[in-house]
């Protein structure tokens, strides 16, 4: 069966790969030749999704399967993962994550 998928996780998720792989968003605006960074922010508040050529490029760069960028919706973001973060947005992260599990 077909499950939507959950923006607002997935961007959670795609911020969490991100960081832990160590690249920060200037990183991955230039990995994507993109000309401003707003819309990797936007990914990462949910507001909308990358294109399918932009997730490839992230699948090979973060050494995942594509489908692995995506949560689906009634899936939670992998638990494990908040743990390997080790900078500054964890505090952020987890009060966000903290406010999409009330939500749901």
């Amino acid at each position: 069966m077909f499950q939507p998928i959950d923006q607002m996780k997935t961007g959670i998720k795609l911020e969490i790969l991100i960081r832990t792989a160590g690249y920060e968003v200037k990183d991955i605006q230039a990995y994507l030749h993109l000309s401003c960074p707003q819309s990797i922010y936007r990914w990462f508040k949910g507001k909308i999704l990358p294109s399918v050529e932009h997730l490839y490029a992230l699948s090979k760069l973060l050494n995942v399967h594509m489908e692995d960028l995506l949560v689906a919706q009634g899936q939670p973001v992998e638990d494990g993962m908040m743990e390997r973060i080790n900078d500054a947005t964890t505090v952020r992260l987890l009060a966000y994550r903290k406010r999409i599990r009330e939500a749901a």
